[in-house]
């Protein structure tokens, strides 16, 4: 199994991760958003020489390098001449630094990086491969490896059809909080991209989508279970498909991408699926989510049509095992969601 973990992007927090797991096989991280932007918020911007100190570090522990540049918008930018450029030039310095692996969602830059440098291309999930027919577009175009977009996670009919369709490796995203069938979805992606990317930068009030996230599943915890993460036990459903997982979280500090690390190798983890989601951090601890009680979930999961008004299994799910802290006179209490006032 080669897991990929997150990085915040400074060679302290890389130290941290490398003593604290022989099990990490890459580490990815973003760029410098002067020249593409990224799909995520960043917590550290490493120019190129700090790229390539961390990459010559990695190298010596014998953990690949990934450099994240997913924008999912750059507003035509790299197709003019000088757009194109700026970006040709950056390619090539992460590619004479070492750099293993770039990510990259728009589809101009999967064929130029393919033609024109030796580094592996990966196709973002910000790409939303969903399909076999997406997977075989990319592939043309000249993926090595495809991260499918976790939509898709718990749909194996779908996820085996794109592994019958093409030959270069595929990667899944584990644990994604977000919700299932997001309406937000490329509209905050699009938004991300410009907010850290080139220039201009936005002056925004605030982030409608995140906090509309929130809102939703705090109003409604069944989306939590709905979300198309993959419990660390459920890792050996998948392994006829791919032995690639990515964990994300690159705005997290190390400690909390070495518990998941730790989580996913051993494939057990046993306390609140909420410690391990990447999104809702800011709802982490308002619910609990038993893990070892999902046992036997993706059994219902890998049959399921997705039609959930008409099956509301992960409805009766929530109601069953999730519980909410809530405060009384003594601190915080755990009590199960339905008695107040779930869905």
């Amino acid at each position: 199994m080669k897991l990929y973990a997150p990085h915040v992007g400074h060679l302290e927090a890389l130290e941290e991760l490398l003593a604290g797991s022989k099990d990490i096989y890459g580490i990815y991280m973003a760029g410098t958003p002067d020249y593409v932007g990224t799909g995520r918020t960043n917590l550290s911007s490493p120019g190129l020489e700090e790229i390539a100190e961390q990459t010559a570090r990695a190298h010596e522990e014998d953990v690949k390098m990934e450099v994240v540049l997913n924008s999912s918008c750059m507003g035509g930018q790299h197709l003019t001449p000088e757009g194109y450029n700026r970006v040709n030039w950056y390619f090539t310095q992460l590619h004479n630094i070492g750099v293993d692996a770039v990510t990259v969602a728009e589809p101009y830059f999967i064929e130029m990086l393919s033609k024109d440098f030796d580094m592996e291309v990966v196709v973002s999930v910000l790409s939303f491969v969903d399909s076999p027919q997406k997977a075989e577009f990319y592939e043309q175009l000249g993926a090595d490896t495809i991260v499918i977009d976790p939509v898709i996670n718990r749909d194996f009919e779908k996820l085996e059809a794109i592994r019958d369709a093409v030959s270069c490796d595929l990667k899944l995203l584990v644990n994604e909080g977000c919700l299932y069938q997001c309406p937000f979805r490329y509209a905050h992606f699009n938004f991300f991209s410009h907010a850290n990317g080139p220039g201009p930068k936005l002056n925004v009030l605030d982030d409608y989508y995140y906090y509309k996230c929130l809102s939703l599943r705090i109003s409604d915890p069944q989306q939590l279970i709905k979300s198309p993460w993959i419990r660390p036990e459920d890792l050996k459903e998948y392994k006829h498909i791919t032995d690639i997982f990515k964990i994300g979280g690159r705005t997290h500090f190390p400690n909390w991408i070495l518990n998941n690390v730790q989580a996913y190798a051993n494939e057990s983890y046993d306390g609140n699926l909420m410690d391990l989601l990447d999104c809702p951090r800011d709802i982490r601890d308002l619910f609990y989510i038993p893990n070892k009680e999902l046992d036997g979930a993706i059994n219902q999961w890998k049959q399921c049509s997705k039609v959930c008004n008409k099956c509301g299994y992960c409805k009766r799910l929530a109601e069953k095992i999730i519980k909410v802290y809530t405060a009384d006179g003594c601190g915080n209490v755990l009590k199960p969601l339905k008695s107040e006032g779930g869905q």
